[in-house]
């Protein structure tokens, strides 16, 4: 994810542009959005439900207002393949920093659950009603 988060910025370094005078800290504010974005996306996928749009969000101030809409297309282009990057990676049992993966839900003492989630919806065997309701949910709202 180091790749992808380095190329956006790359690629939107020589666009930045420094309100308060001070270059370097625009710069870094925009490499560790970028960064923060794609650990996010590896470790998180199934709650970070648009991080493009979240990541332009994080570091449209940097830049100029006619530099935008490239810098949309910049972030957009890199998070579809870091997207599909991710998507393509074996799940067995890590994630893509190599951490073991953990059941997305919590137990009645607030704790996470440590069991390893099955891999079509990220929660374990016991809780796998949470996943059917995060369906019911959603329906209403794409209709």
């Amino acid at each position: 994810m180091y790749q992808f988060s380095r190329a956006i910025y790359r690629e939107l370094a020589p666009l930045v542009h420094d309100h308060a005078g001070d270059a370097r800290v625009a710069h870094a504010s925009v490499l560790r959005s970028c960064e923060s974005a794609m650990n996010r996306l590896a470790t998180d996928r199934h709650y970070f439900a648009r991080p493009a749009r979240t990541l332009f969000n994080d570091i449209r101030i940097h830049f100029p207002m006619a530099a935008q809409a490239r810098v949309w297309l910049v972030v957009q282009r890199y998070v579809a393949c870091a997207e599909e990057f991710v998507a393509r990676q074996p799940r067995h049992g890590v994630d893509a920093n190599g951490d073991p993966l953990r059941c997305r839900a919590t137990t009645r003492r607030g704790t996470a659950c440590q069991r390893e989630p099955l891999a079509h919806n990220g929660y374990c065997p016991s809780h796998q009603h949470l996943a059917e309701t995060e369906e019911v949910e959603a329906a209403p709202l794409a209709a």
